[in-house]
């Protein structure tokens, strides 16, 4: 291999990694249609050709903002609960992780892909179609991990999963309007008493539930 030209690909990566990070924290506090050439060229110093020349277009470079975030929420939500302990314990710990992912991954703004799912939810096209696989796949995975929680039997048989997914989701936009627009210090504590709340309802029968109570469940190891 030449040493040269790998140098050279090396050095491109780097400069467009630097550049899509500078590209999702506008995405973070603006949204993607905040995000522009012309104020990408003006954050990273960079002429707009020499941005077109790593991205092509601007919808390409959206694409790679909602790439980027999603390899950020793998990164603070998913490969840390994965070390959790299967079952309730890991359920909970990935929607803690989740509430404050955002800023966990240096995103201080906010999440990219939840504000284009308001900015795009109708509005046809490749964003669109991108940013509901990625919920999707948001969804698919705390589904799968309650659904687990169901096979250990630290969840009641009967356990609705998407019921219980769609209400867990339902706690973590209100979380982010109460904390992120309101102002409510408080808004994290009153989430997780709400997980905690709607678990309890779900737990097997007493001669079970001490052993996988939410307390416990929440607990770290």
């Amino acid at each position: 291999m030449d040493v040269s030209t790998d140098n050279k690909t090396t050095k491109g990566e780097r400069t467009r990694a630097a550049i899509l990070d500078h590209a999702t924290a506008i995405a973070s506090r603006l949204g993607l249609e905040g995000l522009t050439i012309g104020s990408l060229a003006e954050a990273t110093g960079m002429s707009k050709s020499g941005l077109f020349a790593h991205f092509g277009s601007r919808e390409e470079l959206q694409l790679a903002v909602l790439e980027d975030a999603a390899q950020r929420f793998a990164d603070v939500v998913a490969q840390p609960s994965f070390k959790v302990p299967r079952g309730l314990p890991r359920l909970r710990a990935m929607f803690e992780f989740w509430l404050n992912w955002s800023e966990s991954a240096g995103l201080g703004g906010g999440c990219p892909i939840l504000a284009a799912s308001f900015e795009y939810d109708d509005r046809p096209g490749r964003i669109r179609d991108t940013v509901a696989a990625l919920q999707r796949l948001g969804v698919g995975t705390v589904e799968k991990a309650a659904r687990i929680a169901v096979e250990q039997r630290h969840l009641r048989a009967d356990t609705d999963v998407k019921q219980l997914v769609f209400e867990l989701y339902g706690f973590l936009l209100s979380f982010y309007l109460y904390r992120r627009l309101l102002g409510d210090r408080e808004a994290h504590d009153r989430a997780m008493a709400a997980f905690d709340r709607l678990v309890s309802q779900h737990l097997p029968d007493s001669s079970t539930a001490s052993s996988v109570s939410p307390a416990r469940a929440g607990s770290r190891s």
